[in-house]
């Protein structure tokens, strides 16, 4: 049957994600570091290349493309965008603990969203238009193996929603530069809107992960506790942006 290799990675990182800043929308580019990190591991881990790169259009996500598919053909797909913290951006949860809106934000739901921003119902929805956009490009063109460069909170809600095994929302953090990769077969998709995770990416941190993954039923316990809005948990999801 034939199959269709889907890798996620998230963008290197900006000063916004140093200074712990909600940048869902904000479009900062990487940081002098950030982009530095992303070089090294692609020098270590050596990334393989893709026929495809399907992008965030924020600068940040163009910028790691540029960096770990240089050659690739690029299409940008605003649906990939990070959710939009709407009056919250730019600002940490230090400056925003005292603001009454931050609390009730923090309360979690699908509708619950920040004061003149995005709720993670509409994330949900549009995270939902942007892969079918991708696999249905895939599959009409032929393409085997594509990446999908966008952020934490994006490519933790596609995989909570579509990836089996199903796994909680913690499941799925990943550094800058770092995510998973699945594998989509028309079958499967058509038949339950659903792929398969395959493991880490890049490959060269899959042993490091394996202790992660198997002790992942204790970590799905403690999630449990955790304050989710939609599919995002607070506590694992990165307050800067992802």
């Amino acid at each position: 049957m034939k199959g269709y290799r889907l890798t996620f990675i998230r963008h290197g990182a900006t000063q916004g994600n140093a200074d712990g800043q909600y940048i869902g929308i904000t479009d900062l580019p990487l940081s002098e570091a950030g982009a530095a990190e992303l070089y090294e591991k692609a020098e270590a881990a050596g990334f393989p290349s893709f026929q495809k790169v399907y992008i965030s259009p924020l600068k940040r996500c163009l910028q790691t493309a540029y960096i770990m598919a240089p050659n690739c053909p690029m299409v940008e797909i605003g649906e990939l965008a990070e959710m939009d913290f709407g009056d919250f951006e730019g600002k940490t949860p230090q400056e925003l603990k005292n603001d009454p809106a931050y609390a009730e934000f923090l309360k979690g739901g699908l509708d619950n969203a920040p004061p003149n921003g995005e709720s993670a119902r509409q994330v949900v929805t549009r995270c939902f238009r942007a892969i079918t956009i991708m696999i249905e490009d895939m599959m009409k063109n032929n393409i085997k193996n594509a990446a999908v460069v966008t952020h934490a909170g994006i490519i933790m809600n596609m995989l909570t929603c579509f990836a089996l095994p199903k796994q909680a929302p913690g499941a799925y953090r990943c550094g800058f530069g770092e995510g998973f990769e699945v594998l989509v077969t028309a079958q499967l998709w058509q038949r339950s809107g659903a792929f398969e995770l395959i493991g880490s990416f890049p490959a060269a941190y899959e042993d490091g992960r394996s202790e992660y993954f198997a002790d992942l039923e204790d970590d799905n316990d403690d999630d449990e506790d955790d304050e989710y809005y939609g599919d995002y948990s607070y506590d694992d999801y990165d307050e800067d942006d992802g």
